[in-house]
């Protein structure tokens, strides 16, 4: 029986991925990356008839976090998580985490509050399965290029906070940062905070570096500490208030991510190529 030349193609890739899986640091990173967005792609469309029971509603968060919680599993990534007692607030709350890469999904996973949805930019609607779950999930989406629409949709949020009990996730970087460190922030989430009179409450991850660097095509397992630092009150702040509301909070971030960052580093042998 002759053997056509895609056969022995379609051998050929099955027995090389495996071995370059092995023997290539880069081609892991691409195989990982690639699983990982498809595996949420995934995740979102089996959630979705779950979420849909109950149409676009705060409470759908819960589903979508344990569906994806055990993500971090499969990667071999532990997270260790401190300060969960300063989420115990009897009202609504900002809150502001760092922005590294698309695996703070797993960081935001970890720790999510209850009644707690993200802040994204409209162009996540739009992505299949995962859009649609975020939006049934009460994901709160803002067009980042029409200044007018992200302030209209703010102002939408801080009364949805009050009226509904609702907390609120901002990564107030507004973009991934792959550096090591903390981008200057925006302060839309602190004019949110103040126009609500609700508190700000910081969540520090630390540094992905040791383990994961897009830069360097790495992707190996790995540990990461998760802080949730003390409330910073808002009451009696005005709009002239935000400034110095946003630069103390970055602040007490970095000094967090630096600490966090350090001690990895100092407890941690150095991640396999």
């Amino acid at each position: 029986m002759e053997v056509s030349a895609g056969v022995w193609a379609l051998v050929l890739v099955l027995a090389l991925v495996p071995l370059l899986y092995e023997l290539s640091g880069s081609f892991r990173f691409v195989v990982k990356m690639a699983f990982y967005n498809g595996w949420i792609l995934l995740l979102a469309a089996f959630a979705l008839p779950l979420c849909a029971v109950r149409g676009r509603s705060v409470e759908n968060m819960k589903i979508l976090r344990s569906m994806l919680q055990h993500v971090k599993h499969l990667y071999g990534i532990r997270m260790d998580v401190r300060g969960l007692e300063h989420f115990d607030l009897k009202e609504p709350y900002v809150v502001v985490s760092n922005h590294q890469s698309s695996l703070d999904l797993l960081g935001m996973m970890e720790v999510l509050p209850d009644r707690c949805v993200p802040i994204a930019k409209r162009e996540l609607l739009y992505m299949g399965t995962v859009g649609l779950a975020c939006w049934l999930g009460g994901i709160i989406f803002i067009n980042r290029q029409k200044t007018d629409d992200a302030i209209s949709v703010m102002a939408e949020a801080a009364r949805t906070m009050l009226r509904e009990d609702v907390r609120v996730w901002v990564f107030p970087e507004g973009t991934r940062n792959h550096n090591g460190s903390m981008l200057p922030f925006k302060r839309g989430a602190f004019h949110l905070a103040v126009q609500a009179q609700v508190p700000v409450v910081p969540i520090v991850i630390s540094s992905y570096q040791d383990f994961y660097n897009k830069k360097e095509w790495r992707f190996t397992s790995g540990r990461c500490l998760i802080q949730v630092l003390a409330p910073r009150p808002t009451q009696g702040m005005g709009p002239a208030d935000v400034p110095a509301l946003a630069d103390g909070t970055r602040q007490a971030m970095l000094d967090a991510f630096e600490g966090l960052s350090a001690e990895l580093r100092t407890r941690q042998p150095p991640a396999p190529q």
